[in-house]
């Protein structure tokens, strides 16, 4: 009711506001009126083809973003990555050496017979358990750096680099001592 009296208000009527009813056509007139209107094709949907960051980036001639390259090799980052490849050296030694126990039918001293029976010189054998023991000598000797660094000590640039370089001496001795066993 408060449409139709707003309608009055202002000067319309409310069925001059909604449109005109529209009317109903033959089929020959709807087929005359089809004939003038534009044909409507729908495309089938394709998904937009997504492309490489990095030719994309190329066909835009955009630089390449310098990221390791730029830097120095230097040794605290060196030491620092050594020791967690170390980490997980020695990880897959505690792992190999407990799956061994439990699926190899013999215990340790037939193994250690086998390598005896191949009859490799002293030298391939102090080498050969070099690099067994090198992550062991690495990863102990720069975990007691890491302690020594938690009791807030040591930590300028200078004392990190002398420590760091101390460090890898006593990782080769340790390397060398138990090589030598």
């Amino acid at each position: 009711m408060a449409l139709f009296s707003y309608g009055r208000l202002c000067g319309k009527s409310m069925l001059a506001s909604i449109g005109r009813v529209p009317t109903v056509l033959s089929s020959a007139q709807y087929a005359q009126a089809a004939a003038g209107a534009p044909k409507i094709t729908f495309k089938k949907y394709e998904e937009p083809k997504q492309e490489h960051f990095d030719i994309k980036n190329e066909r835009l001639n955009r630089p390449l973003s310098p990221h390791l390259s730029i830097y120095q090799v230097q040794l605290t980052t060196t030491l620092s990555i050594t020791h967690r490849a170390t980490g997980i050296m020695l990880t897959g030694y505690a792992t190999a050496l407990g799956l061994g126990a439990l699926v190899l039918p013999n215990d340790i001293s037939h193994y250690i017979t086998m390598i005896e029976g191949l009859n490799l010189s002293p030298a391939t054998l102090f080498i050969l358990k070099a690099i067994i023991a090198s992550p062991f000598g690495y990863h102990l000797a720069n975990g007691v750096r890491h302690l020594y660094w938690d009791t807030a000590r040591g930590l300028s640039l200078k004392e990190v680099y002398s420590t760091g370089y101390t460090m890898l001496a006593v990782a080769t001795v340790i390397t060398l001592a138990l090589a030598a066993l």
